[in-house]
């Protein structure tokens, strides 16, 4: 079993509480679901949202999404000149015994565009 690291965006369409739960729920799921992962299996997760969504922290999203006991930290992203606005992030340490090149990333909405080099 290897520790290994998953990473995650989504973009909401407003600094909306509803819809940064909806969203970062769905992050969650999608990262478990499509890494064949179960909660138990997080070590951690770090979650960011850009500087214009202050309207719900994402870690008590995530939290509300199932991950009870799963040490979670939100953070601020930096605020970068001409960065993609209403982004939600995340970096999940996960125990797994997939390899490195089969870990899948996911990137969610509008988020997309960030890694338009993986499969979406």
């Amino acid at each position: 079993m290897a520790v290994r690291a998953v990473r995650g965006a989504t973009q909401v369409d407003a600094d909306d509480r509803i819809q940064v739960l909806e969203a970062t729920a769905e992050l969650v799921a999608e990262v478990l679901q499509r890494n064949g992962l179960t909660p138990d299996d997080l070590i951690s997760v770090v979650l960011t949202a850009t500087p214009d969504l202050h309207s719900e922290f994402p870690a008590y999203a995530a939290r509300m999404a199932g991950l009870a006991d799963v040490p979670l930290l939100s953070a601020t992203e930096l605020d970068v000149v001409g960065a993609m606005p209403r982004v939600i992030r995340l970096l999940a340490h996960v125990e797994t015994d997939l390899a490195r090149a089969e870990i899948k990333h996911v990137y969610l909405r509008g988020a997309a565009a960030l890694r338009t080099d993986l499969p979406h």
